[in-house]
């Protein structure tokens, strides 16, 4: 083979691990999760899943001593039970989104590990101003200071 061959070669191989690395870095890192709705339809006990809905109200149960978190996660047509043993995240509350990781149990109810409060993506900027790095907020957006 000549020298252009092989470079041709070695371009092709280049460009094949790089290619692959970019799908597996993409495709490991997208976070998919299932609805009630799909839990309940195909739930198997034991297996971990990522179950995401909103918190349903009046459903959230915290007990400070034991550190065991209860409530309902519904996605408009399923509701399912949800226990954890831990403290819950600041932005978790009622009537806002939530993501658990964890699995379903023999019992009918889901045993979550981790629990991921969901936000909303606005920003609102802080209204009062004698709030603490009020100042240094719009200074930093005037593009001051720099």
């Amino acid at each position: 083979m000549n020298r252009r061959g092989k470079f041709i070669v070695g371009g092709a191989v280049i460009a094949a691990a790089l290619g692959y690395m970019i799908y597996a870095g993409v495709t490991q890192s997208a976070v998919y999760f299932v609805t009630p709705a799909e839990l309940r339809a195909s739930a198997v006990p034991g297996k971990a899943y990522r179950l995401g809905g909103m918190v349903v109200p009046g459903s959230l149960k915290w007990e400070a001593r034991s550190l065991e978190l209860s409530f309902t996660l519904s996605d408009g047509s399923a509701t399912v039970p949800v226990r954890h043993k831990g403290t819950p995240p600041d932005l978790f509350a009622e009537s806002r989104g939530a993501v658990v990781e964890g699995s379903w149990t023999a019992d009918g109810y889901f045993k979550a590990s981790l629990i991921m409060a969901k936000h909303s993506e606005e920003y609102k900027a802080p209204h009062d101003t004698t709030q603490a790095g009020y100042k240094e907020l719009i200074k930093t957006l005037r593009g001051e200071g720099r």
